[in-house]
């Protein structure tokens, strides 16, 4: 059962989705929070990452020659976050130049 979420945790709980998609790039605060918002994504990803590498490296201490057989599921966990093991910025989701307005 998971824990409710306090009203202080809500208040301070980003709004904004990772993306750039319907960011108006003229208003600054909602660009920069949407830089923030892809970089937090990155940085959770990154940290989960770390975890599983982290129980996996003990299951494989623990289990000795068995590790194959008991560490199997951290294994695949770990090979899936692989390709979030880089913080990439948001530079590489902002090349996309937004379209111009008619003037």
């Amino acid at each position: 059962m998971s824990t409710p979420e306090s009203a202080a945790f809500l208040a301070k709980k980003p709004t904004v989705k990772p993306t750039f998609e319907g960011v108006d790039y003229d208003d600054n605060k909602a660009l920069r929070d949407a830089q923030d918002a892809i970089i937090r994504e990155q940085w959770v990803k990154l940290m989960m990452s770390r975890l599983v590498q982290e129980e996996l490296s003990k299951c494989y201490r623990k289990n000795g020659n068995n590790h194959l057989e008991k560490c199997g599921l951290l294994r695949e966990r770990y090979l899936e976050l692989m390709p979030y093991t880089k913080i990439r910025g948001f530079k590489f989701e902002q090349t996309v130049l937004p379209p111009k307005k008619p003037e």
